[in-house]
């Protein structure tokens, strides 16, 4: 399936107010990798969440102040090196309760600390959840993990942490995306993003959808990090996991060809998408695919 359904993203009444529009909690960022945290939650803010938290370590509160104007930030117990602790598992999940949806990964290193974090936080959450970077690199060293969730959520990685994830390397997940995509989702009842070229969104009953938008000028850091905080923003506004997967990839391939078109795609920057995510909505929105 390639073609993308109308209607997945409504019109908002006139009468909606910030909370219709979902309140996501994003638990992304560590010292050196702040950047990522910050387009992250750029993303859940642009594609049209209403309610946008993060939560970070401590020592990022003051530069992530400066950087997000419309964001609250939420301030986690740090380790020593910068980055999320063990102890910072109670707020998380007492937050995520308040929460409509939730992204994690982005830019959380591979800390153990913050490693051993993310294993004891994801079979916890509840809510719709995206999975992504760190976050990843967690499950792959325990795929229980998952087994261990009551719900779905949706994991977003490129073809490095597709292959940690399997034991294959990413050439051995290239030659076969969709079948991998598929057999994976359906293994561990989650649905996958598999980032890349055709971008395909497989689903735990078998389905597949492949994007056929975006182009070569998205190939570098930042972009998979807007990524997943688009789809935390459309779990938010009420979307099921294989909707929001399939219309975030969409949209977020859209706005990078819209961002290509005006500057080329050479020297192609993450955060030129955020200003044409709204442009991509409209769109979608005025004529649909």
């Amino acid at each position: 399936m390639s073609g993308l359904p109308t209607g997945l993203l409504p019109a908002r009444p006139k009468d909606a107010h910030k909370g219709d529009a979902g309140r996501v909690f994003l638990v992304a960022g560590s010292t050196g990798l702040s950047g990522a945290a910050a387009l992250c939650t750029m993303g859940a803010l642009r594609v049209g969440a209403g309610l946008v938290t993060l939560g970070l370590p401590k020592s990022l509160h003051d530069p992530m102040v400066e950087k997000l104007t419309e964001a609250m930030l939420k301030v986690l117990p740090e380790t020593k090196e910068g980055s999320l602790s063990q102890q910072a598992l109670p707020e998380i999940i007492s937050t995520a309760e308040r929460m409509d949806a939730i992204g994690i990964g982005p830019g959380l290193s591979q800390h153990p600390q913050t490693t051993t974090l993310v294993q004891q936080v994801l079979p916890k959450i509840v809510k719709p959840l995206v999975v992504d970077a760190d976050g990843l690199n967690a499950l792959a060293e325990d795929l229980d993990v998952l087994r261990r969730r009551t719900l779905p959520c949706i994991l977003t990685p490129h073809p490095g942490e597709m292959g940690r994830l399997i034991r294959l390397s990413a050439d051995d997940v290239q030659r076969d995306r969709q079948r991998i995509a598929v057999e994976f989702a359906k293994k561990y009842r989650v649905v996958v993003v598999l980032k890349g070229h055709g971008t395909v969104v497989a689903r735990y009953d078998g389905e597949a959808f492949v994007n056929e938008t975006g182009n070569p000028g998205m190939a570098s850091g930042g972009f998979g990090d807007v990524l997943t905080g688009m789809i935390a923003g459309l779990l938010g506004q009420g979307l099921e996991l294989f909707d929001a997967a399939r219309l975030g990839v969409y949209l977020h391939g859209l706005a990078g060809d819209m961002a290509a078109r005006e500057r080329g795609e050479i020297g192609l920057l993450a955060s030129d998408l955020l200003d044409r995510i709204p442009l991509a909505i409209r769109q979608y929105q005025s004529s649909p695919v």
